[in-house]
């Protein structure tokens, strides 16, 4: 019996420090756990995307989300690339908009 009340408050206790440590992660970021994760689920979807096309700079973009906002930032070579890597973000399933910072890489005289 004293067995088995031991792991009863070990599992309450188990129990107890990850809803604490739930509330702390939405409390240092203001957003949930889910949210943390759809958003990761998001940029790396966006990511693989845009690996998977053979336009070797589209690899070098980086892709930050924030609540379904998905940030491209970085250079590309043309305006058809920068074009082409919002086109590939927003078929992601999530995505609620896409703020397209890319720069055009000036041209090597």
């Amino acid at each position: 019996m004293r067995n088995t009340m031991l792991r009863k408050s070990g599992t309450l206790l188990s129990v107890l420090a990850v809803m604490m440590l739930l509330v702390a992660c939405q409390s240092t970021t203001g957003r949930t756990v889910g949210e943390n994760i759809d958003d990761a689920g998001i940029t790396t979807a966006v990511k693989a995307k845009l690996a998977g096309e053979k336009i070797s700079t589209l690899t070098r973009i980086d892709v930050d989300t924030n609540q379904g906002v998905v940030a491209l930032n970085g250079t590309v070579k043309t305006v058809e690339d920068k074009v082409r890597a919002e086109q590939i973000a927003r078929q992601v399933k999530g995505v609620r908009d896409v703020i397209n910072n890319l720069r055009i890489q000036a041209a090597a005289r």
